[in-house]
């Protein structure tokens, strides 16, 4: 198996898992992978939420001192705080990580705990995602309860990827449907979440969470009316061998293809006069193509990131407007969106964008050996080649 070849890169190494587990039972899987040390240190990340007890009790009977990371994002239900505590001493776990928000963060960016009212992904970075990228530090893998039958972005779900740090993401369950979970749960006499028995299929924090869903359509009572099904922790965060980023969007920058790293939201130039000086903290901005630059001189100062739209690959306004932002003293990260190729990206760059965000559709007819080849932009843009020929 190219897990013990240390010389494959890791998207290589994934492929091979896929196919090597692909025939095996979850339990099997999971059993191989805890005692496997080339996984590198290894945790559970765990909701105790509707079928969490599935991968604990498995992880209880093969290595009950397994870490454990549970994000209390301090508005979870009483009933999963409860339950969380009780069903980790019945399977006797005995290293389980109960992970909160950065204090300071809470008081900067959510002192009234009503940002999720208004901005939910904002609030699920602060809660749920920064906290989880902290608590991984020092691990090679970990393990997520996913499943393709959740459907969305989860229904090409595989047993292996890559996260956006280049762990391996292991998915045990990722076939499993509802009948497996609930058979395997009978089967063992195991509790289930109190919450499930009213009616809640799927469950997160209590102000974003209802008694909603459907065998089909689980997750449905999650964020409901809000237009989102994921809280950002698997958000561009997976690699599989089928496309360059299982994310929605591919950010490309010199050092070729990554997921996106912005998980806050952006914001419409229209809401910037509206937005409190702590909403500020961490802010993005959108922008046509078509913005007059000079516009932006009261905020520029306090902006951390600027995505400008490029609706057609032979609309050359957005680099000229990145140009405006640059030469006003616009220092922070510049994003051109749209329809930008690869020839054009010594133009974005010299224009002053650092990065472009593409779709998959266009990353997979442009892969990244094709923007790789436009990363020395100093050396090989189209002025310095009219040089050269000169």
């Amino acid at each position: 198996m190219t897990l013990e070849n240390p010389n494959l890169p890791k998207l290589a190494i994934v492929a091979d898992l896929n196919i090597h587990f692909r025939n095996l039972g979850a339990t099997e899987m999971l059993r191989h992978v805890l005692e496997n040390r080339q996984f590198g240190p290894i945790a559970l990340v765990s909701s105790f939420g509707a079928d969490s007890v599935v991968l604990l009790h498995m992880i209880s009977v093969i290595d009950p001192q397994t870490p454990i990371i549970f994000i209390d994002t301090e508005m979870l239900f009483r009933q999963t705080l409860s339950y969380q505590n009780k069903l980790a001493e019945d399977l006797g776990l005995t290293d389980v990580r109960r992970i909160t928000p950065e204090r300071n963060a809470v008081l900067v960016r959510d002192s009234e705990n009503l940002l999720h009212r208004y901005d939910t992904d904002s609030c699920c970075a602060l809660r749920k995602t920064e906290p989880l990228a902290r608590a991984l530090t020092g691990f090679g893998s970990w393990i997520s309860g996913r499943k393709r039958y959740q459907g969305g972005v989860r229904s090409k779900l595989e047993l292996f990827e890559l996260d956006n740090h280049r762990r391996i993401k292991i998915n045990p369950l990722a076939h499993w449907s509802r009948v497996d979970l609930d058979t395997y749960i009978e089967a063992n006499n195991l509790p289930r979440h109190p919450l499930v028995n009213k009616g809640y299929l799927s469950i997160g924090c209590a102000p974003c969470t209802t008694p909603s869903g459907t065998v089909g359509d689980e997750r449905a009572g999650r964020w409901p009316d809000a237009g989102k099904t994921e809280c950002g922790i698997h958000f561009g965060a997976a690699e599989t061998v089928t496309a360059p980023l299982e994310s929605a969007q591919v950010i490309v920058n010199d050092e070729g293809f990554s997921p996106d790293d912005w998980t806050l939201g952006f914001t419409e130039f229209s809401e910037l006069k509206t937005l409190s000086q702590s909403q500020k903290s961490a802010l993005a901005l959108n922008l046509d193509n078509s913005f007059q630059a000079e516009a932006l001189l009261p905020w520029i100062d306090q902006i951390d990131l600027i995505r400008i739209q490029f609706p057609t690959f032979s609309d050359g306004r957005g680099f000229s407007l990145a140009t405006q932002l640059r030469t006003l003293g616009y220092v922070g990260r510049l994003r051109a969106k749209g329809h930008v190729l690869a020839d054009q990206y010594a133009m974005a760059r010299r224009a002053g964008f650092d990065e472009v965000e593409i779709d998959q559709e266009l990353a997979s007819r442009q892969p990244v050996s094709q923007w790789r080849a436009r990363a020395d932009w100093n050396e090989n843009d189209y002025q310095n080649r009219l040089r050269q020929t000169a």
